[in-house]
């Protein structure tokens, strides 16, 4: 064995085998047995030895990278709820595969699609997740031009051609309203993400016709940003009203935990006098005061099952299938409470 650092020949002489069946075996190469990929591994292992990401890309022409492009202000983006889950699930796919993730975080127009231009002209990744998709999102399109492998996280309005891993919001928003309604609320208002995301739309239009089989209205729905300082606003505009919702429904944790204190401020007692719900169950929401009821969505999960799907898009395991995940579930707390007569 050499004095320096291992070499694949190394590898190749522990193992038995050629360096050639080394590195089809490091590669995922078909052509050998288990039993000779499990020896070559072992060997692998034993000796501390791990291929340099450049020397497997020119030998494959892969980048062995993935892409994330993520359109959020980047000081929004630290506090934000989903993606440091999600990308945490997709690392616990791509760490174990020697994958790396790169992550460019760009304001929406002709810098996301230059983003994603850059990724595909300088063959950074192999391919890239697609995410808070939009009605008529035209980076499907856009990537189809590229030639860029993707996975889209829930399927889009109209056709595309890439597999789709989905989580629906949908049960989870009729199981708070009707939570509510159990609890004597009628006089419910919702506090809604960006209507050009379709995950934003899905939630309230899910929201909206929950009220309505049960022959109600919402009081109000404000649009918001998904930001703490949106759902401050958007809870005081609420609580302004001539007759104020019994309770508020928010489409994320972030924006609930900032309405729990604008109520405050208001004078209110969360949940005797306002009830609030969130979306995302994020780390926070069992440790503030009342513990928020919102849905759990489980990002880690989700990232996961992207990082893997899309891996096997861009390995060309012939037709992939979308991903069903098991759809997310409404968390109880103390936020909600029985309406007072």
């Amino acid at each position: 064995m050499s004095k320096d650092r291992p070499t694949i020949a190394d590898v190749a002489t522990r193992a038995g085998v050629s360096k050639g069946a080394v590195s089809f075996a490091l590669n995922g190469r078909p052509g050998l047995a288990r039993t000779t990929v499990d020896r070559i591994l072992a060997a692998a292992d034993e000796l501390g030895w791990r291929p340099s990401n450049r020397a497997r890309s020119l030998s494959v022409s892969k980048a062995f990278a993935l892409g994330l492009v993520i359109t959020r202000d980047p000081a929004v983006l630290s506090s934000d709820p989903f993606f440091p889950a999600f990308i945490a699930g997709v690392e616990s796919v791509l760490a174990p595969r020697g994958q790396a993730l790169v992550l460019q975080v760009v304001t929406a127009g002709d810098e996301e699609a230059a983003g994603y231009r850059r990724l595909a002209q300088d063959g950074r990744v192999d391919g890239v997740f697609l995410s808070d998709l939009r009605h008529e999102d035209p980076r499907i399109d856009l990537l189809v031009e590229l030639g860029l492998p993707a996975v889209t996280l829930n399927r889009p309005v109209g056709s595309s051609p890439f597999p789709a891993v989905c989580l629906d919001d949908r049960p989870g928003t009729v199981a708070v309203v009707e939570h509510l309604l159990q609890l004597g609320h009628r006089r419910i208002a919702h506090v809604a993400g960006p209507p050009a995301f379709v995950h934003a739309t899905a939630r309230s239009q899910a929201f909206t016709s929950a009220l309505a089989a049960a022959g109600l209205e919402p009081v109000a729905i404000e649009v918001s940003d998904f930001t703490a300082a949106g759902g401050t606003e958007a809870t005081r505009r609420l609580l302004a009203l001539p007759e104020p919702p019994t309770a508020i429904v928010y489409a994320n944790d972030r924006m609930a935990i900032a309405g729990i204190g604008a109520a405050h401020k208001a004078g209110l007692t969360v949940p005797d006098d306002l009830s609030v719900v969130g979306f995302d169950d994020s780390e926070l929401a069992e440790f503030v005061h009342p513990g928020l009821t919102t849905v759990r969505a489980d990002p880690f999960t989700f990232g996961a099952a992207a990082a893997t799907t899309l891996n096997q898009s861009i390995d060309g395991d012939g037709d992939v299938a979308d991903v069903e995940l098991p759809p997310a579930q409404l968390v109880v707390r103390r936020s909600t409470a029985l309406m007072e007569e």
